[in-house]
């Protein structure tokens, strides 16, 4: 299975590379997979030749998401992107950021989503500090779990009031 323990993620990494491999790394929450995130990933994995995808615990989630998030499990996360093509690894971790992960795995190429600026990703500087990069890749307007969470509520309001 594609889904590695966080102690495994570093020699993998390593030993990708070693084979000449050009390894990609991104991370998020992955809570309900849309269009804009089969983009991304797939944008990603273009980037390199592996993809290991950090997706943030349930508690890591709640930390900054709110007590309502994720809807789904880290375990069902982590079995959907693991299941995706350009997916080639998932390592679930705890933290809040990724900054421990990334130095742990070293990739040739971090990738996150173009909401963000490099000035405000403390991973940046991680990956600058090795000599790797940092790419933007730009959302998908409109197609985020939010706006998915808030039209299914809006829905269902809508249905309980007839």
């Amino acid at each position: 299975m594609k889904i590695i323990a966080r102690n495994e993620a570093a020699n993998i990494a390593a030993g990708l590379k070693a084979a000449g491999q050009k390894v990609v790394f991104t991370n998020g929450c992955f809570d309900i997979l849309h269009a804009g995130h089969v983009r991304y990933l797939a944008a990603a994995k273009n980037l390199g030749d592996r993809l290991i995808v950090g997706l943030n615990s349930d508690q890591s989630v709640k930390s900054f998401k709110g007590a309502d998030r994720p809807i789904n499990t880290q375990d069902d996360r982590a079995e959907v992107l693991s299941a995706m093509a350009a997916v080639d690894y998932v390592v679930i971790f705890e933290d809040r950021t990724a900054e421990g992960l990334v130095a742990e795995i070293q990739p040739d190429i971090y990738v996150k989503g173009g909401d963000y600026r490099l000035e405000e990703l403390p991973e940046a500087k991680i990956v600058a500090s090795y000599g790797g990069r940092t790419v933007l890749v730009p959302e998908v307007p409109g197609r985020s779990s939010s706006n998915i969470i808030g039209k299914i509520k809006e829905t269902a309001s809508l249905g309980s009031q007839s």
